[in-house]
């Protein structure tokens, strides 16, 4: 879990930890990223709020999503 701060939307917050774990290699490419069922234990967020991360680093490009088999960090991070 991490302290939200007030000011700025948590699912920008729970994003960023996201992003920092794909970047630091916590989340290699084509691993598997925290499904949202995982992200709202995790972090104490609402379900719909999990879904805005994952809609949120889809548009990035940073993860894709598999019908049925999750969501992983993409293969073409440089």
């Amino acid at each position: 879990m991490i302290e939200f701060v007030p000011d700025i939307p948590r699912w920008r917050q729970v994003a960023e930890v996201i992003r920092q774990r794909i970047k630091d290699g916590t989340y290699p490419p084509r691993t598997r990223v925290p499904s949202v069922l995982q992200l709202t234990e995790e972090f104490g967020i609402a379900s719909m709020t999990a879904h805005k991360v994952h809609r949120a680093l889809r548009a990035e490009g940073l993860i894709y999503t598999e019908p049925g088999m999750g969501s992983f960090v993409s293969k073409d991070l440089a």
